[in-house]
C-alpha cells in the first residue's frame, strides 16, 4: 500500500515538473521575444520620406541602407537622438526608417550630400531558417510533447483528460459510518447478508466445507427501502474497504469508455482486496440486450466488460460485488446467472413490526413526550417505506418547534403524516358557504358509509381544510391491524365508500360536483384489479387478464386479452361500480338524520375526530330508537 502511494506521488511530481517546465518554456519565449520586439522598437524610429530628404539636404546623414521595403537611415553621430535606452546601451546603433518611394533623383542627391549609401542583399537562406523554426519545429514539437505527456498518461490507466478512469468513491474499513443496527424493517435481508460478513470475516469456515464466496448480490426493491442503506451497513460490518459507484457514471457518449472505467474499478477493488464494491441502479447499465437492431453501443460494451470482469477474478480473494436495482425484469439474463449475481435479496416494504423499528430508529435523537405511540403512527402509515417514514418524524420535529415546543407529541406526528401523504394545509385558500357545505357532505357521506359497513376501516379523522396535493378535504381511516390479504366483502366495502361521497352530493343537493374525480378513479382501479386480476367477477371467474410490470415503480399493469374481451371488462367494472354506488345512496338514505348532524358539526370545526364522529353518530341512533319506542 505505501510503495503505491509513494509511486503515484512520485508520478503526480513528474507530472507537475512537466508542466512547470513547459509554463517555464513559453514564458521565457514571449519574454525573449517581448525583450527583441522592445529593443528593436526603441532603437529604430519611423520618419517620413520628406523628413528623409531635408535630413540628407541639412547633411545629418551618414549612411542610407537600401532595402526591398524600406529604407533603414543611419544619422551622424552628432545628430543621432538620445533615449532611455541608449543611456544604459550606448553601443546600440541608433537608426532611422522610412518607406521606399519611387523617386529617380534619390541616387543623385546621396551622392552630392556625400552620403554612403548601398543597396541590402537579403539573407534568405536565415529567414527560411528562422521561419521554418517557428512555423513548422515549434508548433509540431509543442504537439508531440503534449501528445507525448497524454499517451503517458493514458497509458497508466487514467486515459484521456481522466475520462476512463473509474469514479467510484472508496470508504475504507468503518468509514460508511453505517451497521446493521442503523437498518430496520429489513430482518431477512439482513440475514441473507449477514452470512456474506461472516464469510469475509472467516473465509477458513467456508472454504474447508468446500463453499465459495458469492461473486454478487442483487438487492432489489422498491425505492426508498434501504438498499443503498444495507450495502454500506455490509461494509461497516465487514470492516473492509467499499468501493460505491452508481451505474449511471459508466454510460459516456464516447463507446469504449465505460468499459475502461469498469476494468480500472476491478483493478483498483482486486488491489484492496478483500473488499466489497457496489453499484447503484445497476439497470442504467445492465439492460437486457435483446434488441431488435443488435447494436453494439457503448451500453453493451459496458455490460460485456462487467460480464467478463466478473467471471474474471478469483472469489478467494474476498472480492464481493453488490447491485441494487428497482427494474429487475429489464436486466440482462447473462447477468441474474448462477456465478456472476448468484443471490438476488428482496428489500420491500416494511410490515407492521418493521415499520415500528423504523420509527424507531429515526426517532432515537428525536425528544419525544409521554403520549407518543408509535405503533398507532405505523398503522397509519401502511405501504410507507423507509425514506417516507424518516420524513415523517423529521416533519413531525419541525412542526413541533414551529409552535414554539421543544418535545415532538402524537399530534405532530399525525400531522407529519397528514403532511406527507396529502400535503400541508392551504391557509389561503377560503371557499364560500355553499362550497364548504358540499365539502362538507362529501367527507361526511365516505365516513358515515365506513361506519356503517362491518369490513370498512375504523375514522380517525375527518376534516375540510383544502391541502396542497390538491385535496378540499379528506377522511383519514386506519386500520386496527396489519393486513396482508382483502376479502371480496372488504373490496367491495372500499368500493362502496370511494363513491359514497358522489352519493352525498346527489341526495341532498339534488347534483353532483367535480369533486368526486379522483374517488372515480382509485374505485374504477379497483373494481378492473377485481375482474382482471385476482378473479372476483362472476362472468369471467378465475381467468387472468392483467399482468403487473414495473412491479417495485408503479406497479402498471397490462391487459393480455383481445379487444373484445377488453370491452366485455368494461362492461363488467361499469356493472360493479353502478351496484356499489347505489348501495352507497341507500345507506345515506336510511341514515339522512346523522348525515345531516354529523355535516353541520363538521361546517363548524372544519375538522373533527374520529371519536367525535362515532358519539354524534351513536347518539342520532340513540335519539331514533328512542322516538321509535315512543311511537
Amino acid at each position: 500500500m505505501e510503495n503505491n502511494q509513494n509511486h503515484n506521488k512520485n508520478t503526480k511530481n513528474d507530472k507537475r515538473g512537466w508542466i512547470l517546465v513547459l509554463v517555464i518554456t513559453l514564458i521565457t519565449g514571449f519574454m525573449v521575444l517581448s525583450v527583441f520586439d522592445f529593443a528593436g522598437n526603441a532603437t529604430s524610429k519611423e520618419i517620413s520620406y520628406d523628413e528623409f530628404l531635408d535630413m540628407v539636404e541639412e547633411g545629418k546623414v551618414e549612411e542610407v541602407a537600401i532595402g526591398n521595403d524600406k529604407l533603414v537611415i543611419t544619422p551622424k553621430e552628432e545628430n543621432k537622438e538620445k533615449d532611455l535606452l541608449s543611456l544604459f546601451t550606448p553601443d546600440i546603433q541608433v537608426t532611422y526608417y522610412t518607406g521606399v518611394v519611387e523617386d529617380s533623383t534619390l541616387y543623385a542627391r546621396l551622392y552630392a550630400a556625400g552620403v554612403k549609401f548601398y543597396s541590402e542583399i537579403p539573407d534568405t537562406a536565415s529567414a527560411l531558417f528562422w521561419n521554418f523554426i517557428l512555423t513548422v519545429v515549434l508548433p509540431f514539437g509543442a504537439i508531440f510533447l503534449f501528445m507525448s505527456f497524454m499517451m503517458k498518461k493514458m497509458s497508466k490507466g487514467g486515459g484521456l483528460m481522466g475520462i476512463g478512469k473509474s469514479n467510484a468513491k472508496m470508504y475504507v474499513e468503518k468509514e460508511t459510518g453505517v451497521t446493521f443496527k442503523d437498518v430496520a424493517g429489513q430482518d431477512e435481508a439482513k440475514e441473507s447478508l449477514q452470512e456474506v460478513v461472516d464469510f469475509l470475516h472467516n473465509p477458513k469456515k467456508y472454504t474447508d466445507v468446500g463453499a465459495k464466496l458469492p461473486k454478487g448480490a442483487l438487492l432489489v426493491g422498491p425505492p426508498g427501502t434501504g438498499k443503498t442503506l444495507l450495502a454500506k451497513a455490509v461494509a461497516g460490518e465487514a470492516k473492509v474497504p467499499f468501493f460505491s459507484v452508481s451505474g449511471s457514471e459508466f454510460v459516456e457518449m464516447y463507446v469504449g469508455v465505460g468499459a475502461s472505467r469498469v476494468r480500472d474499478l476491478f483493478k483498483q477493488a482486486q488491489a484492496m482486496a478483500p473488499c466489497i464494491v457496489f453499484i447503484d441502479e445497476i439497470d442504467a447499465i445492465g439492460k437486457s440486450r435483446d434488441n431488435a437492431l443488435g447494436s453494439n453501443d457503448e451500453r453493451e460494451q459496458t455490460l460485456n466488460q462487467i460480464l467478463a470482469e466478473m467471471d474474471g477474478f478469483d472469489t478467494g480473494k474476498g472480492l464481493l460485488l453488490l447491485a441494487a436495482t428497482n427494474r429487475p425484469e429489464v436486466l440482462d439474463p447473462a447477468l441474474l446467472r448462477p456465478g456472476r449475481f448468484d443471490r438476488r435479496i428482496i428489500v420491500d416494504k416494511p410490515d407492521l413490526k418493521g415499520r415500528v423499528d423504523t420509527l424507531k430508529v429515526h426517532s432515537k435523537d428525536v425528544r419525544m413526550d409521554e403520549t407518543v405511540d408509535l405503533e398507532a403512527i405505523a398503522l397509519a402509515t401502511s405501504g410507507a417505506v423507509g425514506s417516507d417514514l424518516a420524513n415523517m418524524i423529521n416533519e413531525a420535529a419541525i412542526n413541533a418547534v414551529k409552535h414554539g415546543r421543544q418535545v415532538v407529541s402524537q399530534s405532530d406526528l399525525f400531522e407529519a403524516v397528514e403532511v406527507v401523504l396529502v400535503g400541508k394545509e392551504k391557509k389561503d385558500r377560503i371557499m364560500n358557504a355553499e362550497e364548504r357545505r358540499i365539502v362538507s357532505y362529501h367527507e361526511v357521506g365516505h365516513a358515515l358509509v365506513s361506519a356503517l359497513q362491518k369490513d370498512a376501516e375504523p375514522v380517525q379523522k375527518i376534516t375540510i381544510v383544502p391541502r396542497t396535493m390538491g385535496a378540499l378535504g379528506y377522511v383519514m381511516q386506519t386500520p386496527e391491524e396489519e393486513k396482508y390479504l382483502n376479502t371480496k366483502k372488504e373490496l367491495d366495502a372500499m368500493m362502496i365508500g370511494l363513491l359514497a361521497g358522489r352519493a352525498a352530493e346527489e341526495i341532498v343537493f339534488d347534483t353532483v360536483t367535480t369533486g368526486a374525480s379522483n374517488d372515480i378513479e382509485r374505485a374504477t382501479k379497483l373494481a378492473r384489479a377485481m375482474v382482471t386480476q385476482y378473479g372476483m367477477s362472476e362472468h369471467f371467474g378465475l381467468m387472468g387478464l392483467e399482468s403487473v410490470q414495473n412491479r417495485y415503480l408503479d406497479g402498471r399493469a397490462v391487459l393480455n386479452c383481445g379487444e373484445a374481451t377488453a370491452s366485455e371488462i368494461d362492461k363488467e367494472v361499469m356493472k360493479m361500480l353502478k351496484v356499489a354506488y347505489e348501495e352507497a345512496k341507500r345507506l345515506l338514505l336510511e341514515n339522512r338524520a346523522a348525515l345531516d348532524k354529523i355535516a353541520a358539526f363538521l361546517i363548524e370545526k372544519e375538522t373533527i375526530t374520529g371519536k367525535e364522529f362515532m358519539e354524534i353518530f351513536r347518539q342520532v341512533n340513540d335519539d331514533a330508537e328512542a322516538l321509535f319506542e315512543e311511537e
